[in-house]
């Protein structure tokens, strides 16, 4: 296994969990289970979609992206998503599409926080 697919690997392990994450905790929170509150699961997965927002909105490249083209010697100014769904569907959709899908999904991660709230540890918690 080249490291090209290792990176690949690690990329879709780590989109599978931005956008798994999300149902899986308006499921664990409708069946009660304690995952679903889970705050440093809830902070990283907020972190991991907010990351995505960000390079998404200052217009650059993943770069687990970038360093997969790079080894495979692949030229290409396409975001990891926008690549594989071209792959899959054969079509391109256009960058402020996945921009918007991006926000869009960030902010119902947002709102989850609000009506799945995390169970914060007393440590972070602010004394009054």
């Amino acid at each position: 296994m080249q490291l090209a697919d290792i990176i690949l690997i690690i990329h879709f392990l780590f989109v599978l969990f931005v956008v798994a994450s999300l149902p899986l905790i308006w499921m664990g929170e409708w069946l009660h289970l304690k995952f679903a509150r889970n705050f440093v699961f809830r902070l990283t997965h907020l972190a991991a979609i907010l990351f995505v927002v960000g390079e998404s909105l200052i217009g650059i490249i993943c770069p687990l992206t970038s360093w997969e083209n790079e080894l495979r010697g692949i030229k290409s100014e396409q975001s990891f998503i926008q690549y594989w769904l071209h792959r899959m569907l054969y079509y391109d959709f256009p960058e402020g599409v996945l921009t918007a899908s991006y926000v869009v999904f960030a902010l119902l991660v947002a709102i989850t926080f609000k009506f799945v709230p995390p169970d914060i540890p007393r440590k972070f918690k602010f004394k009054r």
